[in-house]
Order: C-alpha cells, then sequence, then structure tokens
C-alpha cells in the first residue's frame, strides 16, 4: 500500500477539483474530458483497485456501469454505488480502489453506474441513470431486500434521491441505503458553509455555489431530487448519514437526518469529529477512515438478509 500523506492528499484533491469546475466553466487551457482524465488518474494513483477484486463492463438498459466483484463475495448479496463529483467529474475506473475495498468489506457484488455527467447532460440526468440502473438490477431477479445503495457527496445526496425517484416510479425499496458526506442542499444555506468554510480545503461554499449552477442548468436548486433535504422521504428505507466535523456541509446533512426522521424513515446520523470531505477514501491511512467504513458495513450487514456464510462465486 502506498502510503499518503493526509494533509498533503486534500491539498492536491482540492487543486484538482478546482480545477475541473473551471473547466466545467469553460475556463482554464485544458477541456473538461482531459482534466476528467487526470482525475481519474489521480484518484487511481492514490487507491489502486484491491487484488481479489474483478471488474467488468456492463450495459444495463442504455447505462454504462461496472460490475466489482470480490472473490469472497456472498451469494445473491448487492450494492449500488453511486459516485461523487458534484455531478460534473468522476467514473467507476476512478472509483475501482473505493468500491472495490467497501465491496470486499461487504462480501457484495457492487454495481456503479457510469452515469452521464454536466454539463452536457444536464441534471436530473444522473439520477434518471442511476434509476435506471437499479431498476435493471431488480429485472434480472435480484431481491431488493438484499440490495444496499451508498454514495458520496453528489453521490451521497443520490444515496437518498435516487430512491425518492424509485419510489415515485413504483419501484421496490432496497434494505438499506448509507448516505456519505452528502451534499444534501444544492442552496448551500447550511450554517456551516460559513463557519467551517476554509477548514476542509476539498470544499468551500463559493465553489460549491458556482458548480451548483453549472451542474443543475435551470433545474432550480431547491429541487428536491437534487436537494433532498426539500424532498418528501416517505417510505425509504432505512438511511445512515456519515459526515464529517470539518465538512461545511454538515449543517446540511443534519438537516436530511432531520428530514427523514420527521418522514418516519430509520435514520443514523454519525458525525466524525474533525474529518473533512468523504474522509473514507483514506482507509488504511487513517483511522477514522477504517471505522468509518467499518461502521458502514455494520449498518449494512444489519439490514440485508441473513446469509448463514453462504459464499458466491
Amino acid at each position: 500500500m502506498v502510503s499518503i500523506d493526509v494533509s498533503a492528499f486534500y491539498q492536491e484533491w482540492a487543486a484538482r477539483i478546482g480545477v475541473v469546475f473551471e473547466a466545467a466553466a469553460g475556463n482554464g487551457p485544458d477541456t473538461l474530458e482531459d482534466v476528467r482524465r487526470g482525475y481519474r488518474e489521480f484518484l487511481q494513483q492514490y487507491f489502486p483497485a484491491p487484488e481479489g477484486v474483478t471488474f467488468d463492463t456492463v450495459h444495463v438498459s442504455g447505462v454504462a456501469a461496472e460490475w466489482a466483484t470480490p472473490a469472497g463475495h456472498v451469494a445473491g448479496r448487492h450494492l449500488v454505488y453511486l459516485h461523487g463529483g458534484a455531478y460534473i467529474v468522476g467514473d467507476p475506473a476512478g472509483y475501482r480502489g473505493f468500491v472495490g475495498n467497501l465491496a470486499e468489506r461487504l462480501r457484495a457484488r457492487a454495481l456503479t453506474p457510469d452515469y452521464r455527467l454536466a454539463p452536457k447532460t444536464p441534471f436530473p440526468a444522473a439520477v434518471d441513470d442511476a434509476v435506471t440502473a437499479y431498476r435493471w438490477l431488480l429485472e434480472q431477479g435480484v431481491v431488493p431486500e438484499s440490495v444496499v445503495v451508498a454514495g458520496d457527496s453528489s453521490g451521497g445526496a443520490m444515496a437518498v434521491s435516487v430512491l425518492v425517484a424509485a419510489r415515485d416510479q413504483g419501484l421496490a425499496m432496497p434494505a438499506a441505503s448509507i448516505s456519505i458526506s452528502p451534499w444534501a442542499n444544492a442552496e448551500n444555506t447550511g450554517a456551516t458553509m460559513l463557519t467551517r468554510n476554509g477548514i476542509d480545503p476539498s470544499n468551500n461554499r463559493e465553489g460549491l455555489r458556482k458548480v451548483a449552477e453549472i451542474a443543475l442548468g435551470n433545474v432550480p436548486l431547491s429541487s428536491p431530487l437534487a436537494s433532498p433535504v426539500f424532498a418528501d422521504t416517505r417510505g425509504l428505507p432505512p438511511v445512515l448519514i456519515q459526515i464529517g466535523g470539518h465538512e461545511v456541509m454538515l449543517s446540511d446533512a443534519i438537516r436530511l437526518a432531520a428530514k427523514l426522521a420527521d418522514d418516519a424513515v430509520p435514520v443514523r446520523l454519525d458525525v466524525a469529529p474533525a474529518m473533512g470531505h468523504f474522509w473514507h477514501l483514506l482507509a488504511g491511512h487513517l483511522p477514522a477512515a477504517d471505522k468509518a467504513l467499518a461502521d458502514a458495513v455494520t449498518f449494512a450487514v444489519e439490514h440485508l438478509p441473513a446469509t448463514h456464510e453462504t459464499y458466491g462465486r
């Protein structure tokens, strides 16, 4: 495993994200595709795919996706993972390290949709593609009670909003949802947008406000699918929200938890003191990241059917 200087990583990550957002706005010397490629290679360099997990491309009702299959996965256990990147950047190839690690710990096959990105295809294309991938999984005979949906950042918001959209389309709900560092309010009005601004280098209020306009296009910032703090979440499965204490998104994650609770959705909110955005990436390098992943896996297993140690192939 490559040794990582956590502070240096966050600084470089912030710089990479800033370049992506500038390219999405039409600024900077590089094309958006160039900086997306650079972002993917950056994640692959720091977080290579784990040994013992195979990755296969699949097309799910017209949406590209990738399967991650751990050697010791439990038969019938599935994870749908929704990557972050503010709806502008990110893809399954760049997330192989993290998704492979999570799938291995959960002992589940993981399906990561390569959903369409803004600004070429503005929101809600990402949600539409994720719902399509989830529907496809059910059409393959996978029982919803054996599925966990998870995601980080914009994908953390989608871990709720995609289920709202799926519910509205009459699809059965999965066993549980895990929302990691969710960008739950595209209006970016939570108090910690000010009180935590500048602490965590990977996100700041000004950058999020700009990227929200790029990513959402003509969709209102308060759209329930873009900002699940405004959604009707009744009927959703149990949700775990994990958020770092240094994140500008902290207040809106708390607001999302309160909204879920008010709608009678079983919800658990974990706040990790002094952690920055999506600190889970640093599992193996940061004890708090290992704890957060272990807690997420425990939450998922609590809501999945008993396996009696039956392994899949």
